[in-house]
């Protein structure tokens, strides 16, 4: 009997199997009726924008272009599968997997809209097929927590935002989201692990049971203080804030100056923030230490960062846990992956809910933007399609714009041929760069919290020609 340890694996090394039983049990099917080797296309695309947003950054394609390198099923996964029932000649073919398929993506980072295709994966129906719950769980996830953090950055401004939610995240799923609050915009992580391997700049200060620790605040305070004299921040509400910790801060602050260092900050951690964060500003100003920065944290999010600064709180640095790395209060992406094409046959799922109803063929997508780089709206096109000279509403064609004047680009560009990368894997820093340059390209309507603009997404004429005749054949 195989001893637990001998079963431990990790996603990157080992993630055949970090699927949906039926995906399986598809795959088998098609073996069985002789169609692995018809080409398939699925498109990768959401509906709905979380947060009540109006925009999603795009991530996880790192993740997934680094599992899809170790895409195949080792012997130990094939004795588990013959267990559940799979036929012998299906598991032989297993055996020898790998994936070969060809990949269209967005770059990570990008900032993308509801039913664009951002990911066209194409190869035979087998292996395209399998990719999807790993697919879907990779990008839905980050991608998610990328837009939380981008939600957080843009509240805070010139201010910066860390990433304190490792002890708060989903198990391992920490790793993820500090990677993918990094590339949203947060500045540093306290994630020790995801620092390393990610090259993200880490950040902390102390906790209360440091404080705690000792027989009093101010001795604790000195002790942190003789051990990181230029990089001490101090945690100022372990007993009382205004009278007893911040006063302690200053004692400590004035201490250092004498030894030639300064104190980097205070942490206020509970209470009401922005009237602590005024009186603790006041206090420090008073004690001729106006360079020393005031950070916060305590269950903030977006609109909490929002609220403070309009009520004027001088804080310089938002500390935030929970609600980024859960995606509170829109806990999942609704992305999606749906068939487009067989054997370059285009295929479409109808529902009764139309915006259900998908879009056929394979497609690219085509951003619009003026003479001065804002974002216009986006077209999802044919990919055969060499000039658009409109755009119309998905469901509703009443509804067009004319898109001749406008610069374009596409967005989706090729990752893997045939299994092979075509691009180096985007570092964090780089795709956080290019998150941050795009966001500056989209209009102020489109990223305010409340009511912001719904951004045009529309259709070429082709595209909506060739859905309609194909839901009316389904439909004779």
């Amino acid at each position: 009997m195989a001893s637990i340890a001998s079963k431990e694996i990790t996603l990157l090394n080992r993630p055949a199997l970090y699927t949906d039983f039926y995906e399986l049990t598809m795959a088998q099917g098609y073996f069985l009726s002789g169609r692995q080797n018809e080409q398939a296309s699925f498109d990768y695309f959401f509906r709905d924008i979380p947060f009540d947003g109006g925009y999603v950054i795009f991530a996880g394609l790192s993740d997934l272009l680094k599992t899809l390198q170790n895409f195949r099923f080792h012997d130990d996964e094939i004795a588990y599968l013959a267990n559940q029932g799979f036929r012998q000649e299906f598991l032989t073919y297993l055996r020898n997997f790998e994936f070969k398929g060809t990949i269209y993506a967005a770059k990570e980072g990008e900032i993308v809209f509801p039913r664009e295709p951002i990911v066209r994966i194409e190869g035979n129906i087998i292996e395209t097929q399998l990719l999807e719950t790993l697919l879907l769980n990779i990008l839905n996830f980050e991608s998610l927590i990328a837009t939380k953090a981008s939600r957080m950055k843009y509240a805070a401004g010139d201010r910066k935002v860390l990433d304190f939610g490792l002890r708060r995240a989903q198990g391992l799923g920490g790793i993820q989201a500090s990677k993918a609050a990094y590339i949203g915009g947060i500045e540093a992580t306290s994630n020790v692990y995801s620092s390393f391997k990610d090259d993200i700049p880490a950040s902390g200060t102390m906790a209360h049971s440091w404080i705690q620790s000792f027989d009093d605040e101010l001795s604790a305070f000195r002790k942190y203080a003789e051990y990181y004299p230029d990089d001490c921040i101090l945690l100022v509400d372990t007993y009382d804030t205004l009278n007893i910790g911040v006063p302690n801060a200053i004692t400590v602050a004035k201490e250092l100056e004498e030894r030639g260092h300064r104190l980097q900050g205070i942490r206020l951690d509970s209470g009401d923030l922005a009237y602590f964060s005024r009186q603790a500003r006041k206090q420090l100003d008073e004690a001729g230490l106006e360079y020393v920065k005031i950070a916060a944290s305590n269950q903030l999010d977006e609109r909490l960062i929002k609220s403070l600064i309009s009520q004027k709180a001088p804080i310089d640095v938002f500390g935030i846990g929970t609600r980024l790395v859960t995606g509170q209060d829109s806990p999942a992406l609704d992305g999606v992956y749906k068939l487009s094409s067989v054997n370059n046959e285009p295929k479409l799922k109808i529902s009764e809910n139309i915006e259900k109803i998908t879009l056929p063929g394979s497609k690219e997508v085509i951003r619009y933007s003026g003479d001065d780089g804002t974002f216009y709206g986006d077209g999802i096109v044919l990919k055969e399609e060499q000039e658009v000279k409109t755009i119309y509403h998905p469901y509703y064609p009443a509804k067009h714009a004319t898109v001749t004047t406008f610069q374009t680009e596409s967005l989706l560009h090729k990752v893997m041929d045939n299994g092979t990368l075509t691009i180096e894997i985007p570092a964090p820093k780089k795709s956080a760069r290019y998150a941050k340059n795009r966001l500056q390209h989209l209009s102020p309507e489109h990223k305010r919290f409340d009511n912001p603009h719904i951004y045009k997404v529309g259709i070429s004429k082709k595209l909506m020609d060739l859905r309609d005749e194909l839901m009316d054949k389904m439909k004779t």
